[in-house]
């Protein structure tokens, strides 16, 4: 279990990021045609898996952005967007701001991303919900880089993730 604030209260999570070195933990997510997606459907490309809370708030919007812009850069990465928001609420954030290059995915049908990655928030106001994180992983799936970052309202550090890369 992690502790993390949120507009500096504290507040946890279920457990621990994948430690870097070892394998990510495999999952299925949604996306926006309601197709079940698993991680080995990037099998082969590096990836950047930003866990945001909710696409319905500025900090996860801008920081969606940022990774989209990044994305475009790269296209031998793919950036992983994964909230708890329905695809639906997820694809009209996606087409209002222009995110093209980025995919996202729902935990709509289950939690186990959040408990296997550690981010699952286990009380206050934003329980049953995500952390902000962001894990880097390399074409094998091994963890590269995790920040689990500890004021929810906080940006990730965009730069030291796209240095894992490197």
């Amino acid at each position: 279990m992690a502790s993390i604030t949120l507009k500096g209260a504290p507040i946890h999570t279920s457990g621990d990021l994948p430690r870097v070195g070892t394998k990510a933990p495999a999952f299925t997510l949604v996306d926006g045609k309601l197709n079940d997606v698993r991680l080995d459907s990037f099998k082969g490309k590096k990836k950047i898996i930003s866990i945001v809370p909710s696409l319905d708030t500025p900090v996860c919007a801008l920081s969606t952005k940022r990774f989209d812009e990044y994305a475009q850069k790269d296209p031998g990465t793919v950036v992983l967007i994964v909230s708890a928001d329905l695809p639906f609420a997820q694809g009209r954030f996606c087409e209002s701001a222009k995110t093209t290059h980025v995919v996202s995915l729902s935990m709509m049908r289950n939690r186990h991303f959040a408990t296997d990655y550690g981010v699952l928030i286990q009380d206050g106001p934003l329980a049953g919900i995500t952390a902000r994180a962001v894990v880097v992983l390399d074409a094998d799936d091994r963890v590269l880089y995790g920040e689990l970052v500890p004021e929810i309202g906080q940006e990730p550090n965009y730069q030291a993730a796209i240095a894992a890369l490197q």
